[in-house]
């Protein structure tokens, strides 16, 4: 099929911008959907892409905007935090579909007036679904909902700016406030943000790592000495093997797959851990190459179907394996590692009957990809929340890096451990120093250069501001962008939660559900996008961001803002600061917002592995931060060598009639932000309350493709937690496991259950079970609103519910 083919259904008169601007593509007609009646929707990735860019933004906005995505001197994508290629060796085309919807969401001609908000009250608004709100496009002006009052109105940026500093001004304790990060934020703002909130006098900074890669920071930083991945691009490239563990490329990090084809044609071979076989890890179709346009890349040579919760008794099967085989690097464990010989006594009692009810593989299946990785001379594993987002994550991705010791597959090319982060700039905040647990010596530095003594009591984190809300210790939460109460576990308790606050502030692009879950006084305060020109004080001014590998660049937007009232993070940190802190403060606020170069400035003498920042950012691509594992070999552990862990395997126990779920993105969706209705490459077309089922499961439930059932979720506090009306579809993964879509599944998630020592919240093993729709009682179903294709009963029109 050619590129010409594929945009079959953009308008004749789109063809001539769109047939230059090629995207990823993968071959959907490779993968068997197990209902033949939910066949792959026919539009390519080329075609819904283009025509999403060109019908939001109109082609001279899409123009300028993906020319520039992830292009040196353009802008960096607000999507994923895959890396982009070294200069000289990017694409015309340098984005995937999904980069090209985020761009389009931003960028989108549609406004929102204050007349939208006279028109919609806030009760009318909490009924409309999260796809509806996020179409409603962006927010040009400050609102504020007052005490009492049922619709947002209008607001001055001072009177915005007063209203907050009142509120912190009156706290008891600066710990009555938290101050929460999405990771699109950019490090010059979240270098502010975070010094505002310790200048302030707190620490409670919870992120979105807390509930994303938090467990692969917790167990890297335990094991190797540092809480990031020890690749580079060029690492993934050269491997030999490339274990893809817990991910979906295709959909969460599309470029990804030009990464894995590059390695693919030079030798690699590539294994698939995963629940279902998804359709990116099948064949990729990559347009911009001539074969990718006819038959495409074969990409794993072995899937192996995991049940979920199965990875920590994967990998330690493979561990043992190994050192059954000898097929260890005796010198690299002797020179750099400790604990090997308790590893090794530990893994010789291995209980093969408990990995192969853990992972639901036959021991041949894992002893197939054992010799794989004893045979392979440089392997690289890849994670991404599929591990993360478990009891004993933390214990999981110590075996990773268990088995990548073992070889010595840590510093040295083509090999290294790779947690795959799924926000843009989620890794650079937490370098920033976003974090509720930040080691002092950060907090030396900033006492050091800016004269006040930071707070050095550890803060609250995303689950533990939920609870201190729900509790009454928090007054003010403010969120720096995001959609906290969407991407939040346990729904119901979340919303109640953030109604207790005196005060809720979201610093956002467009509507989302935490807008319409608000403290007693709310706020939302229009920002500029990634895409957008920044001219803060008077002058053009560049953001730097961070990928999954540590490279740091910067980024500049090319299009104009949506409206003149819409201000910088920044901008509107700064001001904030000036307001509540006053002028007097020993951070000289004014010159931040003025000049982001005095903020590199200070990060260069404040953040580690950032001397020299502004200078280094300026070179093509910018640079790499120090990465000692991978530089040097070097292990900044207590006992200066990495560590080699001895983990318990423990089988989750499921009772009879129950299923594990797993939350999961579908393809036409980022984090909470939904773009549309389908999910293509599994064959799903107009819903998103849908649960996936083994057919063999489905039959012994006597439940047909198609019937509705609630899910119930069951936990140790003795609450059942329920979401209504999800429509079976029979999908081939291990049986006894199910998916469903989040923020949909969301509610299901109970606000502690946790994954050990990293405190993440565990969305991909809960127990459920499932029940005719209507069965279930005397539990409320929280997940119905703001999310889309509600069931019976609901008002809303704007989504369909029907699957094709």
């Amino acid at each position: 099929m050619t590129l010409l083919s594929q945009l079959r259904d953009v308008p004749a008169r789109l063809r001539n911008e769109a047939r230059q601007v090629p995207t990823h593509d993968i071959d959907e007609d490779d993968v068997e959907v197990e209902s033949t009646s939910h066949a792959a929707a026919g539009a390519t990735a080329v075609a819904v892409a283009m025509r999403r860019a060109i019908g939001q933004m109109g082609v001279r906005r899409t123009a300028a905007s993906l020319t520039r995505l992830n292009q040196v001197g353009g802008f960096d994508c607000q999507g994923c935090a895959w890396p982009d290629p070294a200069p000289g060796h990017r694409h015309p085309a340098e984005f995937c579909e999904n980069g090209a919807k985020a761009v389009a969401e931003e960028a989108t001609r549609q406004h929102l007036d204050r007349a939208f908000f006279a028109a919609h009250s806030v009760a009318d608004l909490a009924e409309r679904t999260e796809f509806w709100l996020g179409k409603q496009g962006r927010i040009t002006e400050p609102m504020v909902l007052r005490p009492g009052a049922t619709h947002y109105e209008p607001i001055t940026w001072d009177d915005a700016f007063a209203t907050i500093a009142g509120h912190l001004q009156r706290l008891e304790d600066p710990d009555q406030a938290t101050f929460y990060t999405s990771g699109k934020t950019s490090n010059e703002a979240a270098f502010v943000y975070q010094l505002f909130a310790r200048s302030l006098g707190t620490n409670n900074l919870p992120d979105c790592s807390n509930m994303c890669h938090e467990s692969s920071g917790s167990a890297l930083s335990e094991t190797i000495g540092i809480g990031k991945g020890s690749v580079s691009l060029e690492d993934i490239h050269q491997a030999k093997l490339i274990l893809v563990v817990g991910q979906n490329p295709g959909t969460n990090h599309p470029r990804m797959l030009s990464a894995l084809e590059e390695a693919k044609s030079r030798g690699a071979k590539i294994i698939s851990v995963n629940p279902l076989q998804e359709a990116g890890l099948v064949r990729f179709k990559n347009p911009q190459t001539p074969k990718g346009l006819t038959v495409g890349t074969p990409v794993a040579d072995l899937h192996l179907p995991i049940r979920l919760n199965g990875d920590l008794a994967f990998f330690q099967a493979v561990g043992s394996l190994l050192v059954e085989w000898d097929a260890l690097d005796h010198d690299f464990l002797e020179q750099y590692t400790t604990g090997f010989d308790d590893y090794r006594a530990h893994v010789a009692d291995l209980d093969w009957s408990k990995v192969e009810a853990s992972t639901g593989l036959t021991r041949e299946q894992i002893t197939e990809a054992a010799r794989m990785v004893a045979e392979s001379p440089a392997t690289v594993t890849c994670w991404a929340m599929g591990i993360t987002q478990h009891h004993n994550a933390v214990g999981t991705i110590k075996e990773i890096v268990n088995v990548a010791l073992l070889q010595g597959n840590i510093g040295k090319p083509g090999a290294g451990v790779c947690p795959v982060r799924g926000h843009s700039n989620v890794q650079g905040d937490r370098t920033m120093g976003i974090w509720e647990r930040v080691p002092d010596h950060f907090l030396d530095a900033i006492r050091d250069e800016f004269g006040f003594e930071p707070p050095r009591e550890h803060g609250l984190d995303t689950v533990g501001s939920i609870q201190a809300l729900r509790d009454g210790k928090i007054r003010v939460f403010f969120g720096m962008g995001g959609n906290f109460v969407g991407a939040a576990p346990d729904t119901e308790a979340t919303e109640a939660a953030m109604r207790n606050a005196a005060l809720t502030v979201h610093v956002s692009t467009k509507l989302n559900r935490s807008h319409v879950v608000h403290g007693g006084e709310a706020l939302i305060l229009p920002a500029l996008g990634r895409s957008e020109k920044d001219l803060t004080g008077g002058r053009v001014q560049r953001v730097t961001v961070e990928d999954s590998m540590s490279a740091v660049h910067a980024s500049h937007g090319p299009l104009d803002p949506p409206s003149e009232h819409v201000r910088s993070e920044v901008d509107i940190i700064c001001s904030m600061a000036i307001a509540t802190l006053g002028e007097d403060s020993p951070v000289p606020w004014a010159a931040f917002r003025d000049d982001y170069t005095e903020i590199r400035r200070r990060i260069a003498r404040v953040v580690p592995g950032c001397a020299a920042y502004d200078e280094k950012v300026d070179e093509p691509g910018g640079f790499v931060l120090p990465h000692p594992p991978r530089d040097n070999r070097v292990f900044e552990t207590e006992s200066g060598r990495a560590v080699i862990t001895s983990t318990p395997l423990d089988v989750l126990d499921v009772p009879r009639g129950r299923f594990l779920l797993q939350s999961m993105r579908s393809h036409d969706q980022f984090n909470t932000t939904i773009y549309g209705l389908d999910d293509r490459y599994r064959g799903v077309k107009g819903g998103r309350r849908v649960v996936f089922v083994h057919p063999d499961d489905l039959r012994d439930l006597e439940l047909v493709e198609g019937d509705l059932v609630d899910l119930v979720s069951e936990w140790k506090d003795g609450v059942e937690r329920t979401a209504k009306a999800f429509r079976v579809v029979p999908y081939d993964q291990p049986r006894g496991c199910v998916a469903a879509y989040y923020p949909e599944a969301n509610p299901l998630v109970p606000l502690d259950s946790t994954a050990e020592k990293s405190n993440q919240p565990v969305y991909k093993s809960v127990v459920v079970r499932l029940e005719r729709a209507g069965a279930t009682n005397g539990a409320s179903d929280r997940g119905s609103q703001g999310s889309p294709d509600q069931g019976s009963g609901s008002n809303r029109q704007d989504d369909p519910h029907h699957l094709s």
